[in-house]
């Protein structure tokens, strides 16, 4: 296994927040339906027209709160289903992000899920679909998978239930920090990764304070990709933190700077 489940008790929080994830047609509405039954309702996304889907489950004593976000290819921000996830992913608050993907055409689905493990390290990758792989005679080795990514995966049939009971239990030990993932880090090339260098430690003290579980790594990719969405959201967030800090301005304002966020 490529990663350590901690002993002792998950903490004593009443409620997690669980972001499912995945490309289209992937199986991941039904993972959500059979995760929360009839505990569900669905809205627009503040200031959005895309549909977003909430609902809830208890495991364990535990309520989990689930964002059934947009299907997506990427979260390149090209589109707004793209931007409701990744904004969700980032800033969102959730303790796990669930990656639904579809056994019959992993290949296609992994550079979402490479994508989700840059932003955060609490994925769990549900590989569903798995009666379809087999009967199109699609053998997938899942103990190899998981450790070449390092973070679970877990095989389902989510129209059936199987393999319910053990993403649920995963999803709780990743949510809950119990268990520790090692997500496999991409690299670039020599120029991109001298500039992350750079970059990176300078961006660590702001994202501390607006996103504490996003990747200080990903986020100065995104920067150097000028992506200018995501340049805004963290804009707006180290503005808000600004408005309820109790330090002075003039310091937040120092270390938004050094980190290259503008005000």
């Amino acid at each position: 296994m490529p990663w350590h489940v901690r002993p002792g008790p998950a903490p004593a929080s009443t409620c997690c927040t669980v972001a499912l994830a995945g490309n289209p047609n992937t199986g991941k509405s039904t993972v959500f339906n059979a995760l929360t039954g009839l505990g569900q309702h669905t809205g627009n996304w503040p200031g959005k027209t895309v549909v977003v889907a909430e609902g809830t489950y208890t495991h364990c004593g535990m309520t989990y709160r689930v964002i059934d976000l947009p299907g997506t290819y990427s979260l390149l921000a090209a589109s707004p289903e793209e931007e409701v996830a990744r904004d969700f992913i980032c800033f969102g608050g959730g303790n796990a992000t669930v990656v639904v993907t579809d056994a019959t055409c992993l290949e296609r689905n992994l550079n979402l899920v490479l994508q989700i493990m840059e932003i955060t390290p609490r994925v769990v990758v549900c590989l569903n679909l798995m009666d379809e792989a087999r009967r199109k005679g699609i053998s997938v080795d899942v103990d190899r998978l998981s450790s070449e990514l390092g973070v679970p995966v877990v095989p389902t049939v989510a129209r059936t239930g199987h393999g319910l009971p053990a993403l649920m239990d995963t999803i709780a030990s990743v949510a809950s920090g119990r268990l520790a993932t090692r997500p496999l880090r991409v690299t670039y090339s020599p120029e991109v990764e001298a500039l992350v260098a750079d970059i990176e430690p300078r961006l660590s003290a702001v994202m501390a304070e607006v996103a504490p579980g996003i990747s200080p790594r990903w986020v100065a990719l995104r920067l150097i990709d000028g992506d200018p969405g995501l340049i805004e959201a963290i804009s707006e967030r180290v503005n808000r933190q600004w408005s309820q800090d109790t330090r002075p301005r003039s310091a937040a304002r120092s270390v938004a700077a050094r980190s290259g966020i503008p005000a």
